[in-house]
């Protein structure tokens, strides 16, 4: 018995010393919030894709998972750049294939918008 609640504490005690440390809180000013949010609205189309995670299956001018930018660029045009930020946004499926577009909430609808103008750029001349 005494050996059992021996090896119990020696358990607890291991336990409680492998825990991680408490990480701190972001405790950023609310002014810093904003300053990062101001930055990142004035990141270009570009730079917001470079951003976040399109690159694992788009690329400029070849095929991918997904379409190539400049392929998006030859089939819309600047008419469908509401269509195609809300696809961003919410994630869309059965336009160029059977692979679903992961949808990305946490892009506003304004970067989206950048994002397509840019992409729009890429059509072929």
């Amino acid at each position: 018995m005494k050996k059992l609640f021996l090896a119990g504490i020696i358990g607890l005690s291991m336990l409680s010393c492998s825990k991680k440390e408490n990480v701190p809180v972001d405790t950023a000013s609310p002014e810093k919030k904003v300053d990062a949010e101001a930055a990142k609205g004035n990141l270009s189309g570009d730079q917001i894709i470079e951003s976040l995670d399109c690159s694992g299956c788009h690329a400029v001018n070849e095929r991918m998972i997904g379409p190539s930018y400049q392929e998006i660029a030859d089939k819309y045009s600047e008419k469908d750049i509401e269509l195609l930020a809300s696809k961003i946004i919410e994630g869309g499926s059965g336009v160029w294939g059977n692979v679903p577009m992961s949808p990305h909430p946490q892009v506003s609808k304004e970067e989206a918008q950048k994002m397509v103008e840019y992409i729009l750029t890429l059509k072929k001349k």
